[in-house]
């Protein structure tokens, strides 16, 4: 939706002016799948798509939502800020602004307007992006100061508290934390983090849509969770470690005896999927792009044979981006069970290897995959409108 179509939008739904537009961004995850809950580092960027929140602030208890694409408006009061959990629309609004409050924030009144070009289930954190574009309007009306990382903070605590989503950091970090053109190289233990430029040279990245629905609550991602916390448990038992993301490569060898059946692969994606980070992080940094492919290409067959999590739609589309010549590397990325896959395509090839990868996965999966142009932005802006 355009600026000024979204903008007459609120005016007709809200009958006054927008007067402020907050935005947080969407992201990829360049490598590092299902390592973030691990402890492990990841290495995500901010995209261009966005939820946009226009916005008026209006005093008093009540907080109005309304959503591109859904008739009605959805209406919170900043006293019962608890009792939204079960909302089918809105929880997630709702659980920031219950979090702020208890942090004593004062939440104001306000009319709020919803466009999020972030495509919902397709595993580029949606949520994410909708959780820390509330937390920045909120803490804008109650002028407050604030912290980005306090605010992906307080937006991951309102998906798994609240919402019930057991997910990591990463996506809420990312939404906030992003920079143009960069990647964040993120240690999801301790928070540290270091931009590192995102340079591609004469190759993009070319983000696709399986278009098959994926939830997470209803997912297999917090059996996951529950495997790998059972493998770590046992590792325990000989290695002094904190966390699965601390155990080596080599070390994992040593002890990988002592897993058995899915842990033991659960495990082992974890471990190799940690090692893989760095090695892109420095195949990044020495220019190396036919090396960062090569280590997309691992860690989407790890994901498939040993985490599980990919499905055959997420399969096919990787596949058929890999056969391209013009394609160094793809692999899914996001939770998986649907969701996009991201591919390092040659720029001068971008719009043949779409025709080509689109017709030939519609014609194995009976439906179309979307494909997106995508750029890697800033996380969060703030405008008068």
């Amino acid at each position: 939706m355009e600026r000024m179509e979204a903008m007459q939008s609120f005016e007709q739904i809200f009958g006054e002016k927008a007067e402020d537009l907050f935005t947080a961004a969407g992201r990829i995850n360049v490598i590092g799948e299902h390592v973030d809950y691990c402890g492990g580092k990841v290495f995500p960027a901010a995209l261009n798509l966005r939820c946009n929140v226009y916005a008026k602030k209006r005093g008093g208890n009540k907080i109005r939502m309304a959503f591109r694409g859904i008739d009605g408006i959805v209406e919170i009061e900043t006293d019962k800020l608890d009792s939204y959990r079960n909302l089918k629309i809105g929880n997630y609004q709702a659980g920031v602004a219950y979090y702020l409050q208890e942090e004593g924030v004062e939440i104001v009144g306000c009319d709020l307007f919803y466009d999020c070009t972030v495509p919902f289930g397709s595993g580029l954190s949606s949520s994410a992006a909708i959780e820390v574009a509330t937390a920045v309007t909120f803490c804008e009306y109650a002028g407050v100061a604030y912290d980005k990382v306090h605010l992906a903070l307080i937006s991951q605590k309102a998906e798994n508290g609240y919402a019930g989503v057991n997910c990591g950091i990463m996506d809420q970090f990312a939404s906030a934390m992003g920079k143009k053109d960069h990647a964040v190289l993120l240690d999801c233990s301790t928070l540290e983090y270091e931009y590192v430029p995102l340079q591609l040279g004469e190759y993009c990245l070319v983000v696709a849509n399986c278009n098959k629905p994926h939830n997470l609550v209803e997912s297999k991602y917090n059996v996951r969770r529950q495997e790998v916390e059972t493998a770590l448990k046992t590792i325990q038992t000989v290695l002094d470690v904190k966390c699965l993301a601390e155990v080596s490569p080599k070390q994992f060898t040593e002890v990988k005896y002592l897993l058995s059946g899915v842990v033991g692969k659960r495990a082992e994606h974890v471990v190799m999927e940690c090692d893989r980070v760095h090695k892109a992080v420095e195949a990044l940094k020495q220019g190396d792009i036919v090396e960062l492919g090569r280590l997309l290409n691992e860690s989407h067959y790890s994901l498939r044979d040993l985490y599980e999590v990919t499905g055959k739609e997420l399969d096919t589309l990787s596949a058929l981006a890999r056969k391209e010549s013009d394609c160094l590397g793809s692999r899914m990325i996001g939770a998986g069970f649907g969701g996009c896959t991201i591919s390092i395509v040659k720029k001068t090839a971008v719009e043949g290897f779409i025709r080509r990868v689109g017709k030939a996965y519609q014609d194995v999966i009976g439906y179309k995959a979307s494909f997106y142009e995508t750029s890697i932005e800033d996380g969060i802006t703030v405008e008068k409108l």
